[in-house]
This record gives C-alpha cells, structure tokens and sequence, in this order.
C-alpha cells in the first residue's frame, strides 16, 4: 500500500516523435519512472491517482509539429505526459496530495492529467472539477458526464438548438458526442437519423439509443441519395463530426434557415489535403447557419449540464455505450483505432481501481 511522502515507480507513456498522416501506435511507447507522492511545499499543485484515461480524437493534433487547435502547444516527443503539459489527456482520478484550497486527498475529479499512474497537476484552473456524484459510473466522467457530454448539451442548446418536430442528422452517430446529441434529440421530440461505419453501429443506432433511422456510409454509393432517401423534405440541424464528402451531401439537403453545428471532421485530421467542399454556396441560397464550437466555450454551463443529464442517467432514459480497455500499455492501441473505427462507443482505459 502507498502513502503520501512515497518514492514509488510510475509508468508513462511517452511520445516518440511527431505524427504525418494517421497515428500509429510505435509513435508512443511505455515507459517507468518515478514520482514522490507529495506535493511540493507551498505549491498549489494536486497529486493524483490516475484510475480512467479518456482516448478522443482531437489527442492527434497535438502529436503534429504545428500550434494545436485552441492555441494549444503541440506535445514533445520524448517528454513525459504531464510535463510542461505538452502532453495530456481527460481522465478520473483521485486526489492523493493537494496543495490547492479546493481540493483534498481523496476527493475524486475529472479533468486533464497525464497518461500516467500518477500525475502532479501544477494548474487546475479550468482543468479539474471535482466529481460530486458518485452514483453513477466514475468512468462516465471521461465520457457523458466529462468533455464529450459538454459538447453534446452545449452543441444541441446552445448552436443548434432543434425545435421539436425538426429533421436532425447527426454523423459519427455512435461515437462519444454522436450518440449524447442523437438521444437528446429524441428526447426533445425530433426526428433523428445517425451516421456510422458499421452493421453493428447502425443496430445499436436503431435499436438501443432509439434513432429513428440510421445508415452504414460504408456502404452508401451516392451519399445525396441517402441522405434524400432518409430526409425527403430537408434537414434542420445537421451536427457535424466527419467533414468531407458527408458534409457536401449535406449541404445539399439542407433545408432553409437550416443549421450545421460543427464540433469536428475526423475524416480530414489525418489527410496531407483537405478535401475541398463544392456546395458551400448552399449557405447563402438557404440562410444556413454553420457555426463551429467545443466544450471550453461552455464550462460555466457545467451545473445546468448535470441538472439535465444526471436524471437521465438515473432513469435509463439515456444510455452510454462504452469501449473499455484495461490497462494504460492498452491506450495507444485504442487511440490509434479511433481513426479506423475500431472503438464501439465511448474509448475508455482503466489504469486503476480506485
């Protein structure tokens, strides 16, 4: 058993050296180091234990040598994941050491820490927020409770706010934000189709998070045929993850006064070109409202969030599918298949039990 004061091993994944094209998983390797599990005197700094590490997407832009988005410093290949935090993920963890007023040890949070055991967390302004409710699954806080339920409420109210009764496609329908977005448009009486990759994605679309219809884009030779087929009268509210060829489809279906909220575009991260939309001018001929947006614009919102989404989750009225792997050497190999669809649901890894 460790205690506070302890020199103890910590393993890390590392970063080896910055990514062209899609990741893959020789571009990170584990490591062992150590840390001593107290917090520094006099700094505000919280110790942590890292027990769930969220795999997202958007990891992959700051393993380029570029600026990340959000003026984000791109990681260091060869540092350690916390360091001078070029290197972080969302995770749970649980407070072993702290320094800062509103955290004491063994307080449970949610936030950005490093993809370690172990992470000293030097600033926690707007990047820890301590978990309240314990009644529900703690590795939900990577997920429906942490960044991907953020930008699934603050992407449906707050940019492109449905009405009951509209049309809403939602692309990457199964992914962490696409299935949130797609069950609250149900449960605010819309009409909601889902994108996916798969057989089984689009039966879980279907059949369990209650879509009213869903397709296998794999499988779709014209997309604007498809999307005629499931909309004959036009979408209202388009939620955008993939970019692309989908979203020149969509803008030809969209129907006036129409609204693209844009959260991501998987299918361009990891392309040398972009590819090049051609039905843009459907935004001036229609009065479409295309407006793109994240989670950080919306932390104030976090209590009005949980009052909305807990009760949900309490009731069964909202299911979260999740992709769990155990152990952090398991992490690169789940991030590294987000970009091939590998994951069915929310990635999630277990690095410890609380």
């Amino acid at each position: 058993m460790v205690r506070v004061g302890d020199e103890v091993s910590n393993r890390q994944v590392i970063f080896r050296d910055y990514v062209i094209g899609s990741p893959k998983g020789s571009d990170m390797y584990l490591t062992t180091g150590t840390i001593k599990l107290k917090v520094p005197e006099g700094s505000n700094a919280v110790l942590v234990k890292n027990l769930y590490l969220s795999c997202d997407p958007l990891m992959q832009f700051f393993m380029r040598k570029s600026e990340g988005p959000n003026g984000y410093l791109y990681y260091t290949p060869g540092s350690v994941s916390q360091s001078q935090e070029l290197q972080f993920s969302y995770g749970v963890a649980k407070v072993l050491d702290s320094g800062h007023p509103e955290f004491k040890a063994g307080d449970l949070v949610w936030g950005i820490t490093g993809r370690e055991e172990y992470s000293l967390i030097t600033k926690t302004t707007d990047t820890l927020i301590k978990i309240q409710h314990i009644d529900v699954p703690l590795s939900y806080y990577t997920g429906i409770l942490s960044m991907p339920g953020m930008t699934s409420y603050a992407g449906f109210y707050e940019v492109g706010t449905p009405k009951k009764g509209e049309y809403v496609f939602v692309s990457a329908a199964s992914g962490a934000v696409g299935q949130l977005i797609g069950q609250i448009a149900k449960l605010e009486g819309c009409y909601v189709v889902g994108s996916a990759g798969s057989k089984e994605k689009v039966d879980l679309l279907k059949n369990q998070l209650g879509f009213d219809e869903a397709f296998n884009y794999k499988e779709e030779q014209d997309l604007n045929a498809a999307l005629k087929r499931y909309f004959p009268e036009g979408i209202d509210v388009y939620f955008e993850h993939v970019g692309g060829k989908m979203l020149d489809a969509v803008l030809l279906n969209m129907r006036h006064h129409g609204r693209i909220a844009v959260c991501g575009m998987i299918s361009q991260y990891n392309l040398d070109e972009p590819e090049g939309i051609k039905n843009l001018l459907h935004i001036g001929f229609k009065w479409i409202q295309m407006k793109g947006y994240t989670h950080r614009n919306y932390y104030h919102l976090y209590p009005k969030f949980l009052d909305r989404f807990l009760p949900y989750i309490r009731e069964k009225k909202m299911v979260y599918v999740e992709d769990i792997v155990d152990g952090l050497e398991s992490g690169p190999a789940a991030l590294v298949g987000l970009f091939s669809g590998r994951n069915f649901g929310k990635q999630v890894a277990v690095v410890a039990h609380e």
